[in-house]
């Protein structure tokens, strides 16, 4: 058996995996349960990058020598290979154990606990290897990476000093902006992040450059940066969102209307892309010729009150509006059903009535999205429009005033709707 083994080593020394595994086999059909021929035949198959058949056999290697850091960090590594990261961590916390100087142990165990959302803990290890191996930039990178994670942003820029030569490594670089921006250095974090996609301009180099501009309303920038970096990289639909999100911000709302649509027809099931084209229909429904794929949308996808309500108000702007009325009438009723506090609903309500000469029966609508939204300028126009037509002149003229009143005040929300968008895609990126 000894001579056998042997033979295999050489072959598989000598780059002969298929004969080694062939002996391996073997040997592992007339001798079971021999830890070294049972690793042997694993580790062959991860220099394969045969990760699920090496599984059973470095598990078979664990269960037989139980006392060996390296079978348990070897089973470990191959659980992290095939994403089952919760084993992962099991195995290499033994294989640490036993062996807490092992540098590699460490450093997976770490990458085993970021991809099991333990951050905290992921700082541990990485930290325990940096310990061990100190001037290792990839080690100190990800130790860095898991610190900020954390919200140590300060001890992640420590970890970082020591790296030689960081400002021609475009991942520290990028880093390191990620970094200014977490401890308010907003220029600083602009330049590291300018520096990384010039050394490297990745799609996440120039995605994050662009958002760092974005998520600090400068504009003009970020629309250069998502524009060469959609040109760059078509299929990139994160890069090509946030390009809709800079014309949004920047009052380009059409444009940016054609961009959601565009993602919208890419992914017809993508509740995101369906509010944004929503949101950019009722800011301008008339000049939006997209907006008519909302109704598409709702229609598929029931029980989202904000989408009914956007896809009955691009109904009601449109030339064609007397014969969608009843499908505007149908998502009304099912938005306010399923969000009786939805101030748009009831607003939208109120003009359907109103296209239908029905002005008492708008009005219940109109005072229902003034009582959840009183600064509607517009609400209090058709209600003003509708104490008109049946007769209450006292009324009309209340109402009238608060329209005036409100009106004012209409760009700063327009404004706030832009805010609202412009953190939607930089809580989401």
């Amino acid at each position: 058996m000894e001579r056998e083994f042997q033979a295999a080593m050489t072959a598989q020394d000598r780059g002969d995996l298929n004969t080694a595994e062939s002996m391996l086999l073997a040997l592992r059909q007339k001798h079971t349960g021999i830890f070294a021929v049972d690793e042997s035949l694993g580790l062959l198959y991860v220099a394969r990058e045969q990760f699920a058949l090496a599984l059973p056999v470095l598990k078979a290697a664990a269960k037989e020598n139980p006392s060996s850091d390296v079978a348990h960090a070897n089973l470990g590594a191959d659980y992290l290979k095939l994403g089952e990261n919760e084993n992962a961590v099991h195995e290499l916390e033994i294989a640490a154990k036993l062996n807490p100087n092992s540098r590699e142990t460490q450093s997976n165990l770490g990458q085993a606990l970021t991809s099991s959302g333990r951050p905290a803990d992921a700082a541990k290890a990485f930290g325990k290897a940096v310990a061990l191996e100190p001037e290792n930039p990839d080690l100190r990178y990800d130790w860095a990476a898991v610190l900020l994670d954390t919200g140590d942003a300060d001890g992640a820029a420590q970890a970082l000093v020591p790296v030689r030569g960081q400002e021609i490594i475009p991942q520290v670089q990028a880093l390191l902006g990620e970094i200014a921006e977490k401890q308010g250095r907003f220029l600083e974090a602009a330049q590291h992040l300018q520096d990384a996609a010039k050394l490297d301009p990745s799609e996440a180099n120039l995605y994050l450059l662009g958002m760092e501009y974005l998520k600090h309303w400068t504009f003009e920038p970020a629309l250069k940066f998502f524009e060469y970096g959609v040109a760059q990289y078509p299929s990139s639909r994160r890069m090509l969102l946030a390009l809709g999100i800079t014309r949004y911000s920047m009052n380009q709302v059409p444009g940016a209307a054609t961009i959601f649509a565009q993602l919208l027809d890419a992914d017809p099931e993508n509740a995101t892309y369906a509010d944004l084209l929503g949101r950019s229909c009722t800011l301008f429904p008339e000049t939006i010729k997209e907006c008519d794929k909302l109704e598409q949308y709702a229609k598929t996808n029931q029980k989202n009150a904000a989408i009914d309500t956007y896809a009955s108000a691009s109904i009601l702007a449109r030339p064609d509006t007397a014969s969608n009325l009843p499908l505007a009438a149908k998502l009304l009723d099912a938005a306010i059903r399923i969000d009786p506090k939805l101030a748009e609903a009831h607003y939208q309500k109120g003009v359907l009535f109103q296209f239908q000469e029905e002005w008492q029966e708008s009005i219940p609508e109109l005072e229902a999205s003034i009582a959840l939204k009183p600064e509607s300028s517009r609400a209090h126009y058709r209600l003003a429009l509708a104490y008109a037509r049946t007769g209450n002149r006292e009324k009309a003229k209340e109402q009238f005033d608060l329209q005036k009143k409100y009106r004012e005040q209409e760009k700063e929300g327009i404004d706030a709707r832009f805010s609202e968008v412009r953190m939607f895609v930089v809580a989401t990126k």
